[in-house]
């Protein structure tokens, strides 16, 4: 591959010295994980998204959930302690993570985020999360997404 394909997520994997794989496909605006898993022939299972939440207290959240399910609030506000979370409005995305929809991924943002990881990640040698920008993804182990991630696993969707 080269550098001019290189996204912060896999700069960063690469400084873990964390095994990846990369796909890329043609893509020019966001399209949802489903129609990206459908378009490439991909299992709705080991494909997953990443979302952003905020919580009363002010503290932002990720979540990482198979693309086809969806985020459980109260699941998901009890794993990280907090009373309640929501999701926060797209236009937040680029500011707040440094990426754009469609091409979030949980590894690199601007800032390191506490990360949760559906559980169901860990029945899979690897899983499918954005590579970091539209058109691009990363396949990886799950454990080491929850390493490079510094991230945990639990169950949050319904």
């Amino acid at each position: 591959m080269g550098k001019e394909v290189k996204t912060n997520a896999m700069r960063i994997l690469d400084r873990l010295k964390i095994k990846y794989e990369i796909n890329l496909y043609t893509c020019e605006e966001f399209i949802d994980g489903v129609t990206v898993a459908d378009m490439l022939g991909q299992p709705y299972e080991r494909s997953f998204k990443t979302l952003v939440a905020v919580a009363k207290s002010g503290e932002h959240y990720v979540f990482v959930i198979p693309i086809h399910k969806e985020l459980d609030l109260k699941k998901a506000a009890a794993t990280v302690g907090e009373k309640s979370v929501s999701l926060i409005p797209v236009k937040e995305i680029t500011a707040l993570t440094g990426y754009i929809r469609g091409g979030c991924t949980p590894i690199g943002m601007k800032k390191q985020f506490k990360t949760v990881i559906h559980s169901s990640a860990t029945d899979f040698e690897q899983i499918i999360i954005s590579g970091g920008r539209i058109g691009a993804q990363i396949f990886l182990a799950p454990l080491d997404l929850q390493k490079a991630a510094n991230a945990q696993f639990a169950e949050i969707i319904f």
